[in-house]
């Protein structure tokens, strides 16, 4: 086994992941600190080639040739994600400028937004390289000796003490972060053989012009670890459906509002009979929230694949978080005792799902199978009017129960074969003012479990999305 063992005597960790934290829209900070960011710790200690004082530099080769480490690191409610206010500070360049700073006649002041800082109740992180050879005795030596000198991590404000072990096994938090590629939810920036190479020319590029230099200007460094992270294990309540059923025969996805509407009234009348008065989270009237959390009649059409005609295959009843099991359970069983759907033009058989494996609009992993990208299969409805942008995407994600995009695409014809290209009067209630609605493709840095609704009309089925296949899959 080999260890390094970094503790943050501050109890604080800033650093930027991803290079954005200057346009004042990053929320949450890197957490753990990332296994690249410490080998470029480790470089920036002594330096390499001619730089070295106190090791000769290729400890680094070795360091850089281990694979993903394991790493353990509080996660969860036991870390605070603070968004730092941005500041200005005076700038020391050019001729004199007028509207200056009072105190500073003649400088500007240039705006400086610090990005996240994180708070950790155990300030230790290990990284634990459990199948690793234990490395030769010069090597353990002169990474010892840079550890000694490495005085912070991330920015200047995050002091640390780092020690390396070898064939010891180190105390530190119960939480662990492990690699895994089949059932990841995070992935974290590692070293890979060749970045001390890219390292060196990024240092000379930056010794000749300076500040122009970024990292962001050298891609090659950036190497994506796939970790299982210790939340993943935790049962964390995201509400989920309560209920899938089958509609015999399929629908048009033309009717999706119709449909929706009469599994909604279909559902509170069997709860009536069965248990008496409805919960209001099933109906919305008298709801004490904030109006988000509110059960979701969807209709499941037949879409994301190349021969996908959208229509309606199914229906499934999502129940918010925070429901108990005894309510949860009856409304499941009023759903389940539903046996048809009628009114509004529409005759249909309804029956609860049994196993069988088609069509696969049916299947809950259809619609619950974790995805970085997602695409409406019914079209959303904009919460708000005017032009849809990031914020507004941003919005409709969190009021969804869902993390904050990485980016999206909008349009409005469908984006997926299959979705659902409706006109204004089938999406629109009558008696209600017209809404604009549009099919989004949203974009997450990290696995997001479904299913995925987004958008004003959540609750009657609008916004509903499928995972859409990552690139070589």
């Amino acid at each position: 086994m080999f260890s390094v063992s970094v503790e943050f005597l501050h109890g604080v960790f800033r650093g930027d992941p991803d290079g954005v934290a200057g346009t004042g829209h990053l929320d949450r900070g890197e957490w753990p600190p990332a296994p690249a960011r410490l080998f470029a710790a480790f470089v920036a200690a002594d330096g390499t080639g001619l730089n070295c004082r106190v090791t000769d530099g290729s400890e680094l080769e070795w360091l850089a040739a281990l694979p993903a480490p394991n790493i353990r690191a509080v996660a969860g409610r036991q870390t605070c994600h603070q968004k730092l206010e941005g500041r200005y500070v005076v700038r020391h360049k050019g001729a004199a400028e007028k509207n200056t700073h009072q105190e500073y006649v003649g400088r500007t002041g240039a705006l400086v937004r610090p990005g996240v800082r994180v708070a950790m109740r155990d300030p230790r992180v290990v990284y634990d390289w459990p199948q690793a050879a234990e490395p030769p005795g010069d090597v353990l030596a002169a990474l010892q000796r840079r550890a000694a000198r490495v005085g912070y991590l991330g920015t200047s404000d995050s002091p640390v003490r780092v020690a390396v072990f070898a064939d010891t096994a180190l105390s530190g938090p119960d939480d662990e972060f492990i690699p895994d590629h089949t059932s990841w939810d995070r992935t974290i920036a590692v070293a890979a053989p060749g970045d001390l190479a890219v390292l060196d020319r990024m240092y000379t590029d930056w010794c000749a012009h300076g500040a122009a230099i970024s990292r962001a200007q050298f891609p090659a460094l950036r190497h994506g670890a796939h970790y299982r992270s210790p939340d993943r294990d935790k049962e964390v309540d995201r509400g989920g459906v309560a209920a899938w059923l089958c509609l015999e025969p399929a629908l048009s996805g033309r009717r999706i509002s119709a449909v929706t509407d009469i599994f909604k009234k279909a559902v509170l009348d069997k709860y009536q009979r069965l248990w008496g008065d409805p919960p209001s989270i099933l109906h919305g009237h008298g709801f004490a929230g904030p109006g988000y959390d509110l059960v979701r009649y969807l209709a499941l059409p037949d879409a994301g694949f190349r021969w996908s005609r959208g229509r309606l295959h199914g229906l499934a009843l999502w129940v918010p978080p925070g429901t108990d099991a005894a309510e949860r359970r009856k409304i499941r069983d009023a759903a389940r005792a539903i046996r048809q759907l009628a009114g509004n033009g529409l005759d249909v058989r309804v029956t609860p799902r049994e196993d069988d494996d088609r069509p696969q609009a049916r299947r809950p992993d259809r619609w619950c199978c974790p995805s970085r990208r997602w695409a409406t299969a019914v079209p959303a409805i904009h919460e708000r009017r005017g032009i849809l942008d990031a914020d507004g995407v941003a919005r409709w994600c969190r009021h969804a129960g869902l993390p904050e995009p990485a980016g999206f695409r909008t349009s409005r014809t469908r984006l997926v074969p299959g979705a659902l290209d409706l006109a204004p009067i089938e999406v629109n209630r009558p008696g209600r003012p017209g809404r604009p609605y549009s099919h989004v493709e949203l974009h997450f840095d990290d696995p997001v479990p479904g299913p995925v609704v987004i958008g004003a009309g959540r609750q009657r089925g609008f916004g509903l999305c499928v995972p859409v296949q990552e690139d070589g899959q």
